[in-house]
């Protein structure tokens, strides 16, 4: 039951962080018919939404596979999680849990480490391409940037036919947070396995 309390405690405190990134939803402005007092469903609750968001990247499901009962239309919860992804809801999430790590842990700004991995991607529609070891289907690639602990600072999704070496630059131009002016100049390590070797790289 303690147990219980503190993961509730902990939802809660949580959930007072994502609230104010989630935008407000407005209706469409060019919609001409008057809609009738109780009529149609009523949206989603926003954390509702965010729970099922959760759900799936923790287990792992499709989204047709999020429990009915807990959490109704699947489609409903596929289409505010892509609204709120053209939003920067999510990149907003990130940065102020960036930030919150490192004023609590300190970002390992010296030792860094970089990698692509392939994923596949069959219903996506853009940043795809031939995956080289899948008989050409169409996969998807993750450039990720970690500190010296791991935690992830930038991220670059491009086609499975992308060299990993061919993105350096824009993975390291793509971190979300600023790093501090040092005091003196220290040397900074970046490591990388053979994918990137060779040019372009940088």
């Amino acid at each position: 039951a303690i147990l219980d309390l503190g993961s509730v405690i902990a939802a809660e405190e949580f959930w007072k962080r994502v609230e104010p990134l989630i935008p407000i939803r407005q209706r469409l402005a060019d919609r001409s018919y008057v809609r009738k007092a109780g009529g149609g469903r009523k949206p989603k609750e926003p954390r509702l939404v965010f729970e099922a968001i959760v759900y799936v990247l923790r287990t792992g499901c499709q989204w047709k596979a999020l429990p009915a009962e807990r959490f109704g239309s699947s489609s409903a919860i596929h289409a505010r999680f892509l609204e709120w992804e053209k939003a920067g809801v999510f990149e907003a999430l990130w940065k102020r849990g960036l930030a919150e790590y490192d004023d609590l842990e300190g970002i390992a700004w010296r030792w860094q480490s970089i990698d692509g991995a392939m994923m596949k991607a069959p219903l996506a529609q853009s940043r795809v391409g031939p995956n080289p070891t899948d008989q050409g289907k169409k996969w998807g690639k993750r450039h990720l940037l970690v500190d010296g602990r791991g935690v992830p600072w930038s991220r670059v999704v491009t086609g499975a036919h992308r060299h990993d070496v061919s993105q350096l630059a824009a993975v390291l131009e793509a971190i979300v947070v600023k790093r501090p002016l040092p005091p003196q100049r220290r040397s900074k390590h970046l490591c990388a396995d053979a994918g990137y070797t060779g040019a372009p790289a940088l």
